[in-house]
């Protein structure tokens, strides 16, 4: 079953609650609200992407923010757990790196944090390597950033 994947608004319903599913996770599993300070939005975010199953239910998300040293953050990859493991992931991932390379980005930037094994095993099997950080995930406790040259 291959996704399809097109960009969508950001504010759109199918995002919402994708997003929305994704921060109520991470809540549960850190037992603590979204820490984030910098938080994606329509106006900060370059490109979002929905992941739809054939019969067209929404079914996973990323997005990609620009950041001002020419490189990329991938934000908000978000898969819906009853479709984990069939590659939808890898698909949004990989459209996310082409996006980044017809921009003109090199290196593609992400982070997660020290309770997501399954994230961290994922983007490191997808050839991401660990980073020391990068703006505010820079020495941040829970934090595990990522880069990979895409260009």
């Amino acid at each position: 079953m291959t996704p399809t994947i097109a960009e969508e608004p950001w504010e759109g319903a199918d995002g919402d609650r994708l997003r929305g599913a994704m921060e109520a996770e991470l809540a549960a599993r850190y037992g603590i609200p979204d820490q984030e300070n910098d938080k994606p939005t329509a106006e900060n975010v370059d490109l979002f992407l929905i992941a739809r199953d054939p019969s067209g239910h929404a079914t996973g998300c990323g997005a990609l923010r620009l950041l001002p040293d020419g490189t990329a953050e991938i934000k908000r990859m978000y898969v819906s757990p009853a479709v984990r493991g069939t590659g939808v992931a890898t698909v949004i991932l990989r459209t996310l790196e082409d996006c980044a390379r017809r921009r003109g980005i090199s290196t593609v930037h992400l982070t997660t944090g020290d309770k997501q094994p399954d994230a961290i095993r994922f983007y490191e099997r997808e050839g991401y390597r660990r980073t020391d950080g990068y703006g505010p995930y820079k020495g941040h406790p829970m934090a595990v950033c990522f880069a990979r040259r895409v260009a």
